[in-house]
């Protein structure tokens, strides 16, 4: 699966920073809302009833949050990098700074569950996490998820 594919079209973003997770969850809902079509509302209360079932932060600085979402016809992501990391119940407790949020419709069973593995294995990398904080701009940012596939298929 090819994680730069998922990213939607405007679904990177570079941000200061949150004061809290929901916040964090409504800059995502934002950004999604935006690049997606969808009711950022709609997104937000997603977001927030998923992480009443326990938090998405994966550790090391790293967090997937997931929804699944009416109105979308395939698995979409947004990515997220903040400056200044927000605590978001991470397994680890370490605060977060990067987010790779899916999106999927209702009844995408093992799509959605293979596009949050694929976003899991490639930010479990040590060296794909590093890439991803001193990158400069969106782009670069997005030409590392196409880059990380390319040479994963390789």
């Amino acid at each position: 699966m090819d994680i730069g594919d998922l990213l939607a079209e405007g679904g990177v973003a570079l941000r200061g920073g949150a004061s809290s997770k929901r916040q964090v969850l409504h800059m995502i809902a934002e950004t999604a809302a935006q690049c997606l079509g969808l009711d950022e509302a709609r997104v937000l209360d997603s977001l927030m009833e998923r992480e009443a079932l326990g938090s998405t932060g994966l550790g090391s600085g790293v967090a997937a949050p997931h929804a699944r979402i009416e109105g979308l016809d395939a698995v979409r992501g947004v990515f997220l990098r903040l400056d200044t990391p927000v605590a978001f119940d991470a397994m680890d407790d370490r605060p977060v700074d990067l987010i790779f949020a899916l999106f999927a419709p209702p009844k995408a069973g093992a799509e959605h569950l293979r596009a949050l593995a694929a976003v899991s294995r490639a930010l479990r990398a040590p060296e794909m996490r590093e890439k991803l904080r001193h990158a400069r701009t969106v782009d670069a940012l997005r030409a590392l998820f196409v880059r990380d596939e390319a040479a994963t298929a390789a």
